[in-house]
């Protein structure tokens, strides 16, 4: 059994919910522990990729516990020793930006600068159609950052969306395993 504890952070990109939740449960089946955050929209937003209430249903089924979603619930992660390794997954532009400019206005970005108070991992995946262009320079600075990693990503549609990154969700387990030894995996973009 692992005892990694994995903070697994959501933000809304509603279309890569479908790319993020399997690998919540790939995670708990493989032993880790994972504790859910989500950014209040991610948690009580109906869009057409899914009923707000029924994701939620979902991913608590998954961690048998309750999301966090409150700037408030996620202030403790850091001092309480919560979380070992946190992911955000999927991170939205507007949560890069926030995190480069040292924001904490929403429960995902103050989970996140809880959590790395402790000088622990923070995992991003990047969800955004502006990655190569307005959200270039948040991943720059976060980059340069110590703690922080990037899931692998690429173009999702070159021609039609040409700035728009995505992460290789099904990289999240080797991202942390490289993660919790310290180093980045390679290459970040494919």
């Amino acid at each position: 059994m692992n005892s990694i504890k994995v903070g697994f952070a959501m933000c809304g990109s509603f279309c890569t919910f479908s790319k993020a939740i399997p690998q919540m449960k790939l995670l708990v089946d493989s032993g880790y522990e994972v504790l859910p955050i989500m950014s209040a929209t991610a948690y009580s937003t109906d869009t057409r990729f899914g009923k707000a209430e029924d994701i939620r249903k979902k991913i608590e089924a998954i961690c048998k516990c309750e999301i966090m979603h409150t700037i408030e619930k996620a202030e403790p992660i850091g001092p309480k020793k919560m979380t070992d390794i946190m992911i955000i997954a999927p991170c939205t532009g507007n949560t890069l930006s926030k995190l480069a400019s040292g924001m904490t206005d929403t429960s995902v970005t103050m989970a996140a600068k809880s959590h790395l108070r402790g000088e622990r991992p923070l995992l991003i995946a990047l969800a955004t159609n502006d990655g190569l262009s307005a959200s270039a320079k948040n991943m720059g600075a976060m980059l340069n950052r110590k703690n922080i990693y990037f899931v692998p990503m690429s173009q999702d549609d070159p021609i039609k969306k040409p700035s728009s990154l995505v992460a290789h969700f099904d990289l999240i387990i080797p991202t942390i395993e490289s993660a919790m030894m310290g180093y980045q995996i390679q290459p970040i973009f494919r």
